[in-house]
């Protein structure tokens, strides 16, 4: 089950909603939980037993972690907790990727292959595993104290609206919310309105741009012309990003109806000027778990040398890369990121500010556009042959497109870039950054967000392509 389903949208949210407005406050986490249980099960009814009782395991070691007063005991409870969270993330994302290398090594050495049962997916393993490790360093830490109830720490790991697809909600940000919140009219009013919003960047843009994307890159790469080239790498840079950013819009919209604060996950990372830039608007919520609990743990820039800061950044993008997925061209991505960065810190950002604003957003976007090709094709081969029709000067222009493709790319450009204008970052801020709003707005907002609904939901029942690309997470 995916929020942009008719299955959820028509039957699963409502129900959901009418039950939990209507129940007693002191049974709503109960009945937030109950239906995270039964929206994970949906998709992966055996894995929900693995998710229930390693956070069970994970809740009482962490109260171990809290109540020893010995730094000895305290570093062996935390040890055990991030190597059960660690251990299901490699074997269930990783192990496949790591025995499939090694039978490649055997074969060229003319050695007899490993006998393997590949092994399936959960999906939301590494969201999990990362909301549990917050949880147990927070904890260890002493930024907050734990959950008094095992319910409570099963609820902030399967809380439905960004188990399987985010925002990373570290446990400090959210653990009063947790226990004690207040829900507003304005808080279900403005959910709704946001997780509209998302809806329609998904479903009305995400979904065009991701079939014209596999149109071209399922393709025979071989015949590929430059111009449907180009069409399919942009193709693919806005489907990722509306998709992306639509979940989380659904998701925090979803949290806020409930009354909870989720974090921003996304900002305008089209309109960067940099990759730096680019890597404090997009996916925020990976960046900065990356940054407080592995880049600055390796030194972060409080290093004595160069070579050491350069490192901890390749070395967290390598990590970031291969969190995104088992391949080898997520370890390329990241790499390519990473070096990125290095070169920003070396010279980069000095040469696109004197450049100025419109050079210096229009070579980071190139840059990106080329980072989703390779984090778009598994095969490096492909990856090679793709990058060079980009630039294959004697083929044709030609493109193809799908019905209605132009006006939704069209569509996209403006809501990607709108923010680079004053206008458009103000118009930004009113919709989303707003705590509350008049009673005309209030109408006018409640009408457009039935309208995209309704327009979403029609579109989902007549199209037959809704992609989930959250699955490899």
């Amino acid at each position: 089950m995916v929020f942009s389903s008719s299955l959820f949208l028509v039957y699963f949210l409502p129900l959901f909603l009418v039950v939990y407005h209507f129940i007693p406050k002191g049974y709503k986490n109960y009945i937030i939980l109950i239906a995270s249980i039964a929206f994970y099960s949906w998709g992966a009814p055996l894995f929900v037993y693995v998710i229930i009782s390693s956070t069970i395991i994970d809740f009482y070691l962490v109260k171990k972690i809290h109540l020893s007063k010995k730094p000895p005991q305290r570093k062996l409870f935390l040890s055990l907790s991030i190597f059960i969270n660690l251990g299901l993330l490699l074997y269930f994302k990783y192990a496949n990727f790591f025995v499939e290398n090694v039978n490649a090594l055997l074969e060229s050495l003319g050695a007899t292959q490993l006998a393997w049962t590949s092994v399936a997916l959960p999906i939301g393993i590494s969201f999990y595993t990362f909301q549990t490790l917050t949880y147990s360093i927070d904890v260890y830490r002493r930024v907050h104290p734990p959950l008094e109830k095992v319910s409570d720490y099963l609820l902030y790991i399967m809380s439905f609206p960004q188990m399987i697809a985010g925002p990373i909600v570290r446990f400090s940000a959210i653990a009063d919310q947790i226990t004690h919140r207040v829900e507003t009219i304005d808080d279900k009013l403005i959910g709704f309105y946001r997780f509209t919003i998302g809806l329609a960047k998904k479903v009305l843009i995400a979904n065009v741009m991701g079939e014209q994307a596999d149109l071209i890159f399922n393709s025979d790469l071989s015949g590929l012309n430059m111009g449907s080239a180009w069409l399919g790498m942009i193709a693919y840079t806005f489907q990722i990003y509306f998709d992306f950013s639509g979940y989380s819009d659904m998701a925090i919209g979803l949290g806020r109806m409930m009354g909870f604060r989720f974090p921003e996950n996304f900002d305008s990372p089209y309109v960067s000027k940099n990759i730096s830039e680019f890597w404090r608007r997009w996916h925020i919520t990976l960046g900065a778990f990356m940054r407080d609990y592995l880049y600055i743990p390796l030194g972060g820039n409080k290093v004595n040398s160069k070579s050491r800061l350069y490192f901890n950044l390749w070395m967290v993008f390598l990590l970031s890369g291969l969190w995104h997925g088992a391949s080898w061209n997520f370890v390329v991505w990241g790499a390519y990121h990473g070096a990125f960065l290095i070169l920003d810190r070396v010279f980069l950002i000095n040469v696109l500010n004197k450049l100025g604003k419109v050079p210096a957003v229009l070579f980071t976007f190139l840059v990106v556009m080329l980072g989703w090709v390779i984090f778009r094709l598994e095969n490096m081969h492909d990856v090679g042959v793709y990058l060079s029709k980009l630039f294959d000067f004697n083929s044709s222009f030609a493109i193809d497109t799908i019905p209605s493709f132009v006006f939704w790319v069209l569509t996209a450009f403006v809501f990607s870039f709108l923010t680079a204008f004053k206008a458009g970052k103000k118009l930004e801020l009113f919709v989303f950054s707003k705590e509350s709003y008049t009673v005309k707005y209030n109408i006018a907002f409640t009408f457009l967000a039935i309208f995209l609904f309704a327009l979403s939901l029609s579109s989902i029942t007549a199209s037959g392509f809704n992609p989930f690309i959250y699955f490899r997470f």
